[in-house]
C-alpha cells in the first residue's frame, strides 16, 4: 500500500509500484528490526522478573533445581501461560525432573535467546556451579544489573520520546506536502510527471527522502 501512494505521489504512476516493491525486503529488514528490538525488550523483562523471583527462592533455602520450579509458579501469577519466559522455565521444570542440569538448561536458553544477560547469567552460572561459587550472589548481581541497564534505557527512551515523535512527523511532512501540492495546485507539479528530466527529479528526492528516513531512525536508535 505504502509503495502505491509513493509511486502516485511521486512519479503519478501506478507501474511504479511495481519497481519500488523491489525495495521492501529492505523496508520489512527495518521494521523486523524494530519488532525484534520491542520483543528482546520484553524478554528481558521477563528474564529480570524469574532471576529475582528465583534469588528470593534460594535465599529461603531452595536448591536451584526447586528454586526454578517454584519460579515457574510465580511467573504464572505475573504473564500469561503463552508469555516466553513462563514456557522457557516450564520446560525447564521438565527438563530438571529428567535430571538435565541446570546450568546446561540456562545455556540452552541463552542460545536461543542470544540476549546479552542472559549469556552473561549462564556463563557465570556454569562457572560459579562448577568452583562451589555463591549462587544466590550470582542470581543478586544479575537482577541488580538487568534492572539498572532497564532502568537507564528507559529514562532514556522518555527522553528522546518527543524527539521520535517530532522524527515521525517530519518523516510524513513531505508526502503530506506533495499530496497537498497535487490536490490544491495540480498544474504546478504536473511538469515533474511523464517525462525523463520529471522523473529523474523525483526519482532523486525519492532517494533523498529515503535515506533521510532512515538517518532519523539511526539517530533516535540509541542502545544500551
Amino acid at each position: 500500500m505504502l509503495d502505491v501512494v509513493i509511486s502516485l505521489l511521486f512519479f503519478d504512476s501506478l507501474p511504479a509500484a511495481a519497481v519500488l516493491a523491489g525495495a521492501y525486503p529492505f523496508y520489512r529488514r527495518i521494521t523486523k528490526d524494530l519488532i525484534l528490538k520491542k520483543e528482546l525488550g520484553e524478554v528481558r523483562g521477563q528474564f529480570l522478573d524469574a532471576m529475582q523471583i528465583t534469588g528470593a527462592n534460594l535465599q529461603t533455602g531452595y536448591s536451584i533445581e526447586n528454586a526454578v520450579s517454584e519460579t515457574v509458579s510465580e511467573l504464572k501469577r505475573i504473564y500469561p501461560e503463552d508469555a516466553c519466559m513462563v514456557r522457557e522455565f516450564s520446560y525447564m521444570r521438565t527438563q530438571l525432573a529428567l535430571n538435565r542440569t541446570a546450568e546446561e538448561l540456562f545455556l540452552s536458553l541463552a542460545e536461543r535467546y542470544r540476549v546479552e544477560e542472559i549469556e552473561t547469567f549462564a556463563q557465570l552460572f556454569q562457572t560459579t556451579r562448577r568452583t562451589g561459587g555463591d549462587l544466590v550472589l550470582i542470581v543478586r548481581n544479575t537482577a541488580v544489573s538487568m534492572r539498572q541497564r532497564m532502568e537507564t534505557s528507559r529514562e532514556i527512551e522518555t527522553i528522546l520520546s518527543g524527539k521520535v515523535m517530532e522524527q515521525n512527523v517530519m518523516s510524513l511532512m513531505p508526502l503530506v506536502i506533495l499530496a497537498y501540492v497535487r490536490l490544491s495546485s495540480p498544474e504546478f507539479i504536473r511538469p515533474v510527471y511523464h517525462n525523463p528530466a520529471g522523473i529523474c527529479v523525483m526519482s532523486i528526492c525519492l532517494a533523498v527522502y529515503a535515506a533521510a528516513w532512515m538517518w532519523g531512525r539511526k539517530i533516535v536508535d540509541i542502545r544500551v
